[in-house]
């Protein structure tokens, strides 16, 4: 081990089996002291004796993102809709082998198929193997003078798909939908991979959401605040009446029952809150500041009235 052969000063005297052992670079460490180094896989393969390996047979295909932005009210109420979405197919030309047609596979000489070349070095009863991409066939493990000129040796090509995508009502900004099988196409016969569409909800110029509430402001006069009146307001279902009563002051929240979004594989829906603003005009006319110069002296205030 480490410790009983260099002691509690460390290799070189200049690290400690904390060093390594307690989060300092290690790539920083073994380059300081000499040794080429492939990154943390070497690093496992330097203590444990294992690294990175090329596995063979079916494997599944990758992931796909793709980025749909909806307005609030699709997200509320959910919509069916006809995107095309960047995929990928099996290359026509080489049937998904990857190789030019009436061309062999042919592995590397020099990397053997791995797409890697390894060096191990050996320091007293430590190995270290340092692992780099295999500059024959740049990391593909076969020679790329056969590969498939339409896909680059891939065995696949990029392409839109179209499709029905139904948005479920009230999902979120920065939800996920998964669309199973519409990934990339798997290697040696493995299963495509899927899609992930993240939804992006689009601000509103009226509502804002929270949750399965949604949040409004409705302006009202200084007559209104004062006597109290009946107002329509907007919501996600059209207009609504809302009854303000005598005395209401800026800022005063009012509840709009049911009138948010639907809750996401739930039951009901949120409220809408309506926070009031009362308005003071700008503009007056002669009679108009009359009126309230003396409404002014009855409450005994005191005005600049010009």
């Amino acid at each position: 081990m480490q410790y009983d052969r260099f002691g509690h000063a460390g290799i070189s005297g200049r690290y400690t089996r904390d060093d390594i052992f307690r989060g300092a670079d290690f790539n920083t460490i073994f380059k300081d002291l000499g040794f080429g180094f492939g990154g943390v896989e070497s690093i496992f393969d330097m203590f444990f004796g294992r690294g990175s390996r090329r596995r063979y047979g079916p494997r599944k295909g990758a992931d796909l993102r793709y980025d749909l932005s909806i307005t609030l009210e699709d997200a509320a109420f959910g919509k069916e809709m006809r995107v095309e979405i960047p995929g990928f197919d099996t290359c026509d030309t080489c049937h998904g082998s990857g190789m030019k047609p009436g061309k062999d596979r042919k592995t590397c000489p020099k990397c053997n198929g791995t797409g890697e070349m390894r060096r191990t070095r050996r320091s007293g009863y430590m190995h270290f193997t340092e692992i780099q991409t295999c500059d024959k066939c740049q990391g593909k493990g076969v020679l790329t003078e056969n590969l498939c000129n339409d896909c680059q040796g891939t065995g696949n090509v990029q392409r839109l798909h179209k499709m029905k995508l139904k948005i479920p009502p009230g999902i979120d900004n920065g939800h996920s939908l998964r669309l199973a099988g519409q990934g990339k196409p798997g290697d040696q016969g493995g299963p495509r991979g899927d899609t992930y569409v993240i939804v992006h909800v689009k601000p509103h110029e009226i509502f804002r959401r929270e949750g399965s509430d949604v949040l409004c402001e409705a302006h009202i006069s200084f007559p209104q605040a004062s006597l109290g009146a009946k107002i329509q307001v907007p919501t996600l279902d059209g207009k609504a009446k809302l009854k303000v009563p005598a005395g209401t002051q800026t800022g005063t929240i009012f509840r709009l029952r049911g009138k948010g979004v639907p809750r996401l594989h739930g039951w009901g829906r949120g409220d809408q809150l309506v926070g009031v603003v009362v308005q003071t005009p700008t503009k007056l006319t002669r009679r108009q500041k009359e009126l309230l110069n003396e409404l002014s002296k009855e409450m005994e205030h005191e005005v600049e009235f010009r």
